[in-house]
């Protein structure tokens, strides 16, 4: 049975939104018929996206069958290096461009995530929410694309790393700061807290893989 409120969704869409929420997680296969009919859409759309999303990596071959794909230890060291760059950069801008209605969000962002310190997923989303809202304060189109492919592929990490020990705490306590500096205009300073922020996290990731290897 299709669905006529998803069926005038687009299908990419709707099947980015699935992996980023994990319901499709990394080496899970996506077989056509099926994601028509769960997301009720014709299946040429949803031909199309696939095609599409396999052509920026975020799904790959096995065999004749399409999968989430996954990252291995390279390729996550390489997407964090770019993530850092762009970040410090969306950063730098936005305490350059940034409204104060902008910067009103940002720390009403931080202050309203403290209450979700318990709830990982819930905090990974919120965190998505306040990476984009320094994006889009930078006010550069172009660089508001390039990190939206960014987090798309940071979706194929099969955990956040927020889910670790006291690791939600001390993003808010980063992303405090973050904010401070760019309320202030201190582009260097948001530019630093923020690539300081990405290399926390990504060293609580590799702790957190290094665990699931032994646990293996």
């Amino acid at each position: 049975m299709t669905s006529p409120r998803n069926g005038q969704k687009d299908a990419y869409a709707l099947i980015l939104e699935a992996i980023d929420t994990g319901t499709y997680r990394p080496g899970d296969r996506l077989v056509e018929s099926d994601l028509a009919e769960r997301f009720g859409v014709s299946r040429t759309p949803i031909r199309e996206a696939l095609q599409r999303l396999e052509t920026q990596s975020l799904l790959t071959r096995d065999g004749r069958s399409l999968i989430v794909a996954s990252l291995d230890h390279n390729q996550m060291a390489e997407l964090y290096a770019v993530r850092t760059e762009l970040e410090g950069l969306a950063a730098r801008l936005a305490a350059r461009h940034a409204t104060e209605e902008e910067v009103l969000v940002l720390q009403e962002m931080v202050e309203a995530d403290r209450a979700l310190l318990d709830d990982p997923a819930a905090l990974a989303r919120a965190n998505r929410r306040f990476h984009t809202q320094i994006h889009l304060a930078s006010h550069n189109r172009f660089l508001v694309q390039q990190l939206d492919l960014v987090h798309r592929s940071m979706a194929l990490m099969a955990t956040t790393s927020l889910a670790a020990q006291g690791r939600g705490a001390v993003a808010l306590r980063e992303h405090a700061k973050i904010v401070d500096a760019i309320r202030r205009r201190d582009e260097a300073g948001a530019s630093t807290a923020l690539r300081d922020h990405i290399s926390v996290a990504f060293v609580t990731r590799l702790k957190l893989d290094s665990m699931a290897r032994d646990e293996a």
